[in-house]
């Protein structure tokens, strides 16, 4: 019970909370583009996200659960239409890639490949590699 309280305050307060709390929101808003892709999130998918978030925080799984629990949030906002639409979200991630230069390397395309292996619709596939490619060129503009 007391580690559930402690998260949801963590969820709540990640902002204020959170070391570098803008660069676990940036991967979670890239992580969401991919799982958001066809509108839900399957149990491949949910599989992969952690595997990814346990991998890029290694040893400090609250800060991977965190990350975990962004997504789902970033995703909720989306299929819910509260607030955020995935076009919003594209133009987010677009904005703080070009304001903020060292998220460029937050782009990992392998670690984005890996939820890729999840999609089995044509038309989802296609519409992933639509974003892999837009975030590929995100991160090549940078390195300009």
């Amino acid at each position: 019970m007391i580690k559930t309280f402690k998260r949801n305050v963590m969820k709540m307060f990640r902002e204020f909370l959170v070391y570098h709390h803008s660069s676990l929101e940036y991967r979670a808003k890239i992580l969401t583009l991919m799982i958001s892709a066809n509108g839900e999130i399957c149990e491949c998918e949910k599989q992969k996200l952690k595997e990814i978030a346990h991998s890029i925080y290694g040893d400090d799984r609250d800060r991977a659960e965190l990350l975990i629990d962004a997504v789902n949030e970033y995703h909720t906002k989306i299929i819910t239409n509260n607030g955020l639409d995935f076009e919003h979200l594209v133009q987010q991630v677009q904005k703080e890639t070009k304001e903020v230069r060292r998220f460029c390397e937050k782009i990992d395309m392998e670690m984005l490949m890996q939820l890729h292996e999840c999609m089995d619709n044509e038309e989802d596939i296609l519409f992933q590699k639509r974003i892999l490619k837009f975030l590929q060129n995100l991160k090549d503009e940078c390195k300009i």
